[in-house]
């Protein structure tokens, strides 16, 4: 990992010619229903996936991993067996809390991983809500709540957990507890294709190997709304959306991001 990248701020621009640059290694502890399409989208962005969640090589492999995906989708016995193992082997990591709130294994399970406090959350607003306590989480895996009716929740989860939370909706937004940035932009489509959120989560793991944790969840929400907006002006529907999202994310240039991201409010300095 390249240290003076993880003190040094980066533009989402920055960040992205950084991240092909390294080619960072990213394990993903995640949902068995989007794991081939998790790591197209770590290939199309110019990161290495790897699919590690087995005790006794995960959090072996997190030692090495420059960022590691730990996503509640499916959380199995051995899943989160590995998943302990892989949060307590770095630093560099992204909690995505699928589902939390109206399940008791999941919600339990995210509580205990908080403890290890993950670099970056990402969620919907409705799942934020409830890892920070004040919600009871969405339908299933959709929110049930706007991005802003979490931006306290969020505030305060970053706060106490020390990392930056990212809130994925229709304007996205990414708060340390101090700043918050909202990164406008997108296309509806990508909540009609299994994995969307999911992956986003891979990529902000993957900018994790280049730059800070604030950085990184900007940045890899600025390309996600660039990439999105490019692949829904090619296609015709979910299933053609999914091919050109792929496509999309590797052409992006890195001056594709610029003046995306805005910082809209800044609570004070801690």
């Amino acid at each position: 990992m390249n240290t003076r990248a993880a003190t040094v701020h980066l533009s989402p621009s920055e960040a992205l010619t950084a991240l092909r640059d390294a080619a960072p290694l990213v394990q993903c502890i995640t949902n068995a229903v989007v794991t081939g399409f998790t790591a197209n989208v770590l290939l199309a962005v110019g990161a290495a996936p790897a699919m590690c969640d087995l005790p006794g090589e995960a959090g072996l492999f997190a030692g090495i991993a420059d960022g590691v995906l730990v996503n509640l989708g499916t959380p199995g016995v051995e899943q989160r067996d590995g998943a302990r193992e892989a949060v307590r082997a770095t630093e560099r990591w992204v909690l995505d809390p699928v589902a939390v709130g109206a399940l008791p294994v999941r919600t339990a399970f995210a509580a205990e991983l908080l403890e290890h406090r993950p670099a970056i959350i990402r969620g919907n607003a409705s799942e934020i809500l409830a890892l920070a306590g004040a919600g009871a989480g969405g339908r299933g895996v959709d929110a049930t709540e706007e991005t802003d009716a979490a931006a306290d929740a969020a505030r305060e989860l970053a706060l106490r957990t020390g990392g930056v939370v990212a809130v994925s909706g229709p304007v996205d937004l990414v708060t340390d507890g101090v700043e918050v940035v909202r990164i406008g932009g997108g296309d509806a489509l990508l909540t009609r294709v299994t994995g969307g959120g999911c992956s986003l989560g891979a990529v902000m793991a993957a900018f994790l190997g280049v730059c800070r944790p604030f950085d990184a969840a900007v940045a890899a929400s600025t390309l996600y709304a660039a990439a999105s907006e490019r692949a829904a002006a090619r296609a015709s529907g979910p299933g053609s959306f999914a091919v050109a999202l792929l496509d999309a994310l590797a052409e992006a240039a890195p001056a594709d991001l610029d003046g995306r991201a805005v910082a809209t409010l800044t609570v004070g300095v801690r």
